[in-house]
């Protein structure tokens, strides 16, 4: 069963003159399943609205279901929540306190009521799946690296086997080797349970290989909540909150055309609508010396990105729309020869 947030709002200092709305009206559904990446700087309300998801924090107004039911109903289990739904903290020191690693993990199934035997093989099958050797297991958490760290708070986790798993800034604080193997792991989890993981960040690049859905919050709001090449479309207005679009994850189809009057690069188009239709010669450089009698629309309107990746139509007539059309076709892997209307000719080329 889906998360389901409707309008929930939370005020810090409600009813006081330091009043500060840190969720404004969000709305969302997270099926079971997906992986998502929640971005936002520093005071986007990202943190404050998945404490509201375990039930740490309580909303202002608006409701928030796991599996159906409110969780800010009297009657529900908020125990029984927040094994269903693991919340990994920025820094994994605030989780770890017991004197070994293998005690740390073991802490929380053993809250639940289980016997012993169940606690210790959850422990060791969490462990495992984060990728934590065996000689780790009686060694103090506090004198571990700190992606190891990171990985013994996950397994903790984890070993209350959940439904969903938070994690919130897991890269933070570690070198470059030790984010790409965390976030490496966290896919590779992703992927053997599937179970529903929410990412959360203020960096496009952690999330742009990953998740499989992208929610933007900006003061305590949702401005963008899409596949990722849908959201990274919005460059602009993401750097003017604070969030530089990745250069990974976003396919560009770049074609240019110039019939003489200067190239035009057309990044991703598409033609959104055509009108009439011109008969004529056409050649192409993947059939040099050669040329059909072909026809194509006479107007054309084509929606693409400009160097910005910001959206733009363009229309074009005749020669031009002949040449739109011809090189958006080679994009998607056709060639003019499937529009010359009877045999290819040698083409006559002017002499200077």
């Amino acid at each position: 069963m889906p998360i389901i947030l409707d309008k929930v709002s939370h005020i810090y200092g409600a009813d006081t003159a330091m009043a500060v709305r840190a969720l404004d009206n969000v709305s969302l559904v997270i099926p079971d399943g997906q992986f998502v990446g929640l971005i936002g700087h520093t005071g986007s309300g990202k943190s404050t609205l998945v404490q509201h998801l375990n039930g740490l924090m309580k909303a202002t107004s608006g409701s928030i279901y796991f599996n159906g039911e409110d969780i800010d109903a009297e009657d529900f289990d908020k125990k029984r929540l927040r094994s269903k739904v693991g919340l990994v903290f920025q820094y994994p020191e605030h989780q770890l306190f017991e004197t070994d690693v293998f005690a740390d993990v073991c802490f929380g199934p053993k809250n639940l009521g289980l016997s012993k035997k169940e606690v210790e093989l959850r422990a060791y099958e969490a462990l495992k799946l984060v990728g934590i050797e065996d000689a780790y297991f009686y060694q103090s958490p506090f004198d571990l690296s700190g992606g190891q760290k990171r990985r013994v708070a996950i397994a903790g986790v984890l070993a209350m086997k959940p439904e969903v798993l938070i994690l919130e800034e897991p890269k933070a604080g570690l070198d470059p080797k030790g984010r790409d193997e965390i976030l490496d792991q966290i896919s590779r989890l992703k992927r053997e349970t599937g179970i529903t993981v929410l990412l959360v960040s203020h960096s496009m690049d952690d999330v742009a290989k990953y998740v499989d859905r992208i929610i933007v919050m900006n003061k305590g709001g949702v401005v963008y909540d899409d596949e990722p090449g849908e959201v990274f479309r919005h460059c602009q207005e993401l750097e003017k909150i604070g969030l530089a679009a990745p250069q990974v994850g976003v396919l560009r189809r770049i074609a240019v055309v110039d019939i003489g009057d200067g190239p035009i690069v057309l990044i991703n188009p598409q033609i959104i609508a055509e009108e009439g239709e011109q008969t004529g010669d056409e050649a192409c450089l993947s059939l040099p010396g050669k040329a059909g009698e072909g026809k194509r629309p006479n107007h054309v309107v084509v929606r693409a990105l400009d160097e910005n990746m910001t959206e733009y139509e363009m229309e074009a007539d005749e020669l031009l729309a002949r040449a739109f059309c011809h090189e958006i076709e080679h994009l998607d892997g056709h060639m003019y020869m499937e529009r010359v209307i009877g045999d290819i000719h040698d083409a006559q080329m002017d002499e200077e």
